[in-house]
């Protein structure tokens, strides 16, 4: 039966004990990990968020209750126990902080019970994860978990430390703001209050640090929370965290150096790793010719080659029909993998399609020199031989190519050569190459929406230089944005702002807003600007990204308490789910089933 505390006071955590506290008596408490009953002794390996502490029951010491209590001890039993701090007796566990010493007890209080979890609570659990989510609470008494979250806080307590001694305020901003037009993936909350309009829950700060700007306020900071309605994947949840900045009075310059020696700072406090600086940079362009990414993986090599002009006027339809269309011919050469398996090359062509490709061209350098092809004999022998020289083939190596428009190319190479690299154990995690990728283009063409949209937003502004070609060449535009890249994710990203009204009025017209249109959506923004705007800029960071890398997680899950899963549902909660029809009449809501394809939606 569970008892009280009766007063009793913890004095240590499980590993905040050491040699230096031999002969005190403390009180520890947590939960049960293991116990061990050797007849005479028992021994329990008690566990907190500091670690695992083991702890001996001798009934001399403990007395025949405490000692009776102890034989009724299972796994995730929380109990306290006051005891004498001893070396071990027995053989020192070198894996366990404190494995040269116990708790001799003198008394025990089984303060709850528990049931056979569903699950062991161990490290590097290998539960599937829908059970583990579904049990989540369960799940986070996990070491490694603990450790992950323990690290989120410290890293963010890091960057709250840092911002303050460079005179940021932190300042919150709403969660509660308007949906607009470019906000197609935002979470609507409704109002009862004003019957068939909407919240929209922040996508980011972004037009209310602006605002700040314009109030005076000079530098400003905030750990965030952000929601956003997307299709999950490994480092993307429905909600999440951000570290958001903005600065007046700057240029890009400026926003990296602060944020280099921010990244330094963190990085050496939380994890030890040293960050050179400067972070080396890097433009859109050649990070897309380069690596077929806006966020290029620069731990290892294997970048892409352009070898259109070398393939120019050739017997292979596929290479000289992509370039007749304005498209490309490129390549990537895996190094040594001359002799992989036809099988395998064909499960890289399968791969390639999946990114857009029809296909996937591929030439074996062969240990004599010779060539095995899937398109050789479309080619010359010098045809061939200059190819294979532009790629730096040589003996042994495996070439493929892709020939399409130049963002399938980019796509389908850029992703193949990291899925070549995670096959071949190139990815060093303990490795942390950190780029900064500058002069995104201003624009991208939509073919859904048959405009042009904001790469990144519509408040970024246009390098001076490009902005004469707005009217005759938008997609030619660069913008001063800029994005912070490490191991080929990226960490966060940002731009300096546009301050004047007549460049933002502009901006938004080329994205197909009347002047009506804006005013309506942004018109507090665009006042805003009549009244004196300073140059600024900013940059938000992914918090959770950036924990996750810190501590070599494979998923944003593992440094989130409650994540959802793929379908942004939580199992532990079953969120989100119906709500009454009393709720809904509240809120002047009614649902409309949908019978063809089940889809529920929301009509005021």
């Amino acid at each position: 039966m569970a008892e009280s505390m009766k007063g009793l006071k913890r004095t240590h955590r499980c590993t905040e004990v050491s040699g230096a506290n031999i002969g005190q008596e403390v009180t520890v408490m947590g939960w049960v990990q293991r116990r061990r009953n050797l007849g005479s002794l028992i021994f329990i390996d008690l566990r907190d968020r500091s670690g695992l502490l083991q702890i001996v029951f001798d009934e001399p010491k403990v007395g025949a209750e405490g000692f009776a209590k102890a034989e009724t001890l299972r796994n995730e039993f929380v109990i306290a126990v006051t005891g004498t701090i001893e070396k071990r007796s027995a053989a020192v566990n070198e894996n366990l902080k404190t494995g040269d010493i116990e708790v001799i007890a003198e008394d025990v209080r089984i303060l709850s019970e528990s049931e056979t979890p569903p699950f062991p609570i161990e490290e590097n659990s290998q539960t599937k994860e829908d059970v583990r989510l579904r049990y989540r609470y369960l799940d986070l008494r996990r070491p490694d978990l603990q450790r992950n979250l323990m690290m989120k806080s410290r890293v963010s307590m890091l960057l709250r430390n840092f911002m303050e001694k460079e005179g940021f305020l932190e300042i919150e901003t709403p969660m509660l703001t308007k949906s607009t037009p470019e906000g197609a993936r935002d979470y609507l909350v409704p109002s009862r209050v004003h019957p068939g309009s909407f919240y929209a829950l922040p996508q980011s700060p972004q037009l209310f640090k602006q605002l700040l700007m314009c109030s005076g306020y000079d530098r400003y900071f905030q750990i965030a929370r952000c929601f956003r309605d997307e299709d999950l994947r490994a480092d993307r949840q429905p909600e999440f965290t951000q570290a958001d900045m903005e600065l007046s009075f700057v240029d890009v310059d400026d926003v990296i150096e602060v944020n280099e020696r921010l990244l330094q700072y963190v990085f050496k406090e939380a994890i030890g790793v040293e960050v050179s600086l400067p972070i080396p940079r890097m433009t859109w362009q050649e990070a897309m010719d380069r690596y077929g990414s806006d966020k290029p993986d620069t731990r290892f090599g294997m970048e892409l080659t352009d070898v259109s002009k070398v393939v120019e006027g050739c017997g292979f339809g596929v290479f000289t029909g992509a370039l007749e269309n304005g498209g490309s011919v490129r390549g990537i050469n895996a190094k040594g993998q001359g002799d992989m398996p036809r099988k395998k090359i064909d499960k890289l062509v399968e791969f390639a399609k999946g990114y857009g490709a029809k296909g996937l061209a591929y030439l074996s350098v062969n240990a004599d020199g010779t060539y095995k092809s899937s398109f050789a004999k479309f080619m010359s022998q010098e045809q061939l031989q200059a190819l294979v020289a532009a790629m730096g083939g040589e003996p042994g190596d495996l070439l493929l190519f892709a020939a399409d428009r130049n963002k399938v190319v980019w796509d389908v190479l850029g992703a193949l050569r990291l899925e070549l690299a995670r096959e071949l154990g190139l990815l060093d995690k303990n490795q942390y190459n950190f780029l900064w990728v500058t002069e995104f283009p201003l624009l991208e063409w939509s073919e859904e929406e048959n405009r042009f949209m904001a790469m990144h937003h519509p408040f970024t502004m246009p390098m001076e230089e490009d902005w004469d070609k707005i009217d005759t060449d938008p997609g030619a535009v660069r913008a001063k944005a800029y994005d912070i890249v490490l191991n080929g994710t990226e960490l966060g990203g940002g731009s300096v702002r546009i301050h004047q009204n007549h460049i933002q009025e502009k901006m938004l017209e080329v994205l197909g807003f009347t002047r009506e249109s804006a005013y309506e959506q942004f018109g507090f923004l665009l006042n805003a600007f009549k009244y004196g705007v300073p140059p600024h800029a900013g940059l938000a960071y992914g918090l959770d990204r950036m924990v996750m890398l810190m501590v070599q997680a494979d998923s944003i899950r593992d440094v989130i308490a409650f994540p959802k899963v793929k379908d942004a549902s939580c199992l532990m909660t079953d969120a989100p789910s119906m709500v009454s029809d009393k709720q809904l009449e509240e809120l002047s809501l009614s649902i409309a089933k949908n019978d063809e394809n089940k889809e529920k939606n929301i009509e005021a």
